[in-house]
């Protein structure tokens, strides 16, 4: 991608840097010292995109701003402002004078380059003609020989020598086909295509695999990958570039819009922290990773850059000096224009309280200091992940919405009815896109907890004998914490799985699904006398495999706050109200302080303590979304040691369709 950078800044060191990254990527730069070698290259040349330092010999590269916006040869071009971090009232007024990007040194080369072709990318017609391909193989001669057949075709041919580079390439270039070698060094091709159909800015790209093995099963296996098409190498490049163009002639209609961003693309990070040794430890451990990494030493300093700059996540210490983190994190997420921005807070604290309180200032996830950078990596990749398939979401469904609108002014009620049924067909792939996207995160996330699990249990086994009896117990700890993790993984994805099924209704009896669930408790702590109260016949119109989840949460929740009453009942049953009927399930366990009801169904919010009465707070949130499918309700009423009753509603109408 060619573009013409104009470089102003007085270190030769950068200078030269910066110079030999835009050659290589491909770019046409030219280094200036000064402002007054800026002006002459402006009147020489136009330019694409200005990288201008903020502290110049012989001026202000803010005030330089306005001259650029004058000019004719760059009044059109981005600018990216690019100066010392420990100046943050210098990044404030550069972005309020009109800087379209703002980069702190210590910079991070690739982000810059990333950044750049992002602007190049943005300023291209979408009428160009030609259609750019992307080779992706390990062999120099197959890569020669695909290009000497595409190119006479009226193809651009871009190329990468492995899945890692080309995935890179296909986030910087967006190509408008990608051909892969199914065997490659590091990720196969299989894998590369798997990871462009998660990606937002990717997936709508057509993937064909090559392959040059026999194996009949070759192909099923590159389809269930998500190729649109598979080619043996032995066919030679005709079938090649017949099959190309068939998949290209269906992709315009798929492919995403230019301003999607990619997972892959350059990504800005605030880091918030009082403590600059800990601030420029993470600072150097996420910009190994490409990141941009903006930091902020108190929480105002934080809520005065978030005013001016956009960024893709923050992390965000929770005890801080002035505005603390608690407070930073409500001010955040109640701004409109940042609110959605993913937040994780970071702390020294160990308790469960600090976490609570973390995640209950509306933070989206919560990570201690003594934590790995590698955790804390794969959790920001997690969040960063699933902003993107939140914004991706949001946008199909205002796109679903207008195209509703208008078909209900322009066509008649048959015509309304095929682009219902087509809009369906849209949600349900949308819902598999978030089913791969939910494994993604799992594996993200269990990956290091295995790590932390496994090593800590062969400490206890194999050096158990060089511990002292607070070392055994701090692993011990360890262990316990990182299998508590996994119990939260595997209980958000039942959360969030729920959400996405189709529902499948039919006459479902709850009393015997009730009695099942009991027996099943009964079996578990045989120890346990419970008397259980279950009528016969309940029977409704409902999904029964959620019914099953509601009631193993409800039941298993009574069940558990019976657990220290020396003759715990449990009743299920259903009564008549003027709104119709009403189901519950009662217990005379521990209760609940009425006062704090409205959070017993929200993630992560719990009113007993983990050591009384053990859990990871998502039941009732999937409970809540259960009913919330079926067009009822859920609602809860309770006294502290006098037991609760959980109520809920069910609409007789069939909702077949996610909610």
């Amino acid at each position: 991608m060619s573009g013409a950078i104009l470089i102003i800044d007085d270190s030769l060191t950068v200078r030269m840097d910066l110079t030999e990254a835009f050659e290589t990527g491909g770019f046409h730069p030219i280094p200036c010292a000064t402002l007054a070698e800026a002006r002459e290259a402006l009147t020489r040349d136009p330019v694409d995109l200005v990288i201008l330092d903020v502290l110049l010999p012989d001026g202000d590269g803010v005030e330089f701003l306005k001259e650029i916006r004058e000019c004719r040869s760059s009044q059109t071009a981005a600018v990216m402002m690019l100066s010392t971090e420990a100046e943050v009232k210098d990044r404030i007024r550069g972005l309020r004078r009109g800087a379209d990007e703002y980069v702190g040194k210590p910079y991070e080369v690739g982000y810059l380059v990333a950044r750049a072709r992002e602007f190049l990318r943005s300023r291209r017609s979408s009428a160009a003609g030609s259609k750019t391909v992307l080779v992706i193989d390990d062999s120099a001669t197959l890569r020669d020989e695909l290009t000497k057949a595409l190119e006479p075709a009226g193809y651009i041919v871009l190329t990468a020598a492995s899945g890692e580079e080309g995935l890179q390439v296909a986030a910087d270039q967006r190509p408008d086909a990608v051909l892969v070698d199914g065997m490659l060094p590091g990720i196969d091709g299989a894998t590369v295509i798997r990871r462009v159909r998660l990606d937002a800015a990717l997936r709508g790209i057509p993937c064909l695999l090559l392959t040059a093995s026999e194996d009949r099963g070759s192909e099923l296996r590159a389809l269930d990958a998500g190729a649109d098409a598979f080619v043996r190498k032995g066919e030679g490049a005709a079938v090649i570039l017949a099959k190309l163009a068939a998949v290209l002639r269906g992709a315009a209609s798929t492919k995403p819009a230019e301003d999607t961003a990619s997972l892959l693309g350059p990504k800005k990070i605030l880091a918030v922290d009082d403590s600059m040794t800990y601030l420029q430890e993470l600072a150097d451990a996420l910009r190994g990773e490409g990141y941009d990494v903006i930091l902020a030493h108190s929480g105002e300093e934080a809520l005065e850059l978030l005013a001016v700059q956009s960024v893709d996540c923050i992390l965000l210490d929770l005890l801080m000096p002035g505005l603390g983190g608690q407070e930073t994190c409500r001010r955040i997420k109640a701004t409109q224009i940042v609110r959605d921005v993913p937040l994780i807070m970071l702390t020294a604290m160990e308790d469960r309280k600090a976490m609570i309180q973390g995640l209950g200032a509306g933070a989206d996830d919560y990570i201690s200091k003594s934590s790995e950078f590698e955790v804390l990596k794969a959790r920001l990749r997690a969040q960063i992940r699933r902003k993107q398939f939140e914004d991706e979401n949001r946008r199909v469904r205002e796109e679903l919405l207008l195209k509703e609108m208008e078909a209900s002014e322009a066509r008649a009620a048959r015509e309304l009815a095929e682009t219902r049924t087509a809009l369906v067909v849209e949600l349900e792939r949308k819902n598999k896109e978030l089913e791969a996207f939910s494994y993604s995160v799992s594996h993200d996330l269990r990956a290091p907890l295995r790590s932390i699990d496994g090593f800590s249990q062969i400490l206890l086994k194999d050096c158990a004998n060089m511990l002292d009896a607070k070392g055994m117990h701090h692993l011990q700890r360890v262990r316990a914490a990182a299998q508590r993790m996994g119990e939260l993984i595997d209980d958000l994805l039942q959360l969030s799985r729920v959400g996405r099924e189709d529902l499948s209704r039919g006459h479902v009896n709850l009393s015997g699904i009730a009695r099942i669930v009991a027996t099943e408790l009964g079996r578990n702590e045989p120890e346990r006398a419970v008397e259980f109260d279950i009528p016969d016949e309940l029977v409704v119109d409902a999904d029964s495999r959620l019914m099953k989840v509601a009631l193993e949460n409800l039941l298993g929740n009574a069940w558990k706050f019976t657990s220290k009453i020396a003759s715990a009942k449990i009743a299920f049953g259903a009564e008549q109200r003027d709104a119709g009927t009403v189901y519950f399930v009662r217990d005379n366990g521990a209760g609940f302080d009425m006062e704090y009801a409205d959070k017993l169904f929200s993630p992560f919010q719990r009113l007993h303590r983990d050591a009384d009465f053990p859990g990871t707070g998502i039941g009732l949130a999937t409970v809540y979304r259960i009913f919330d499918r079926h067009g009822g309700r859920v609602w809860a009423e309770g006294a502290v040691g006098k037991g609760a009753t959980f109520y809920f509603t069910i609409s007789s109408t069939r909702l077949g369709g996610p909610s």
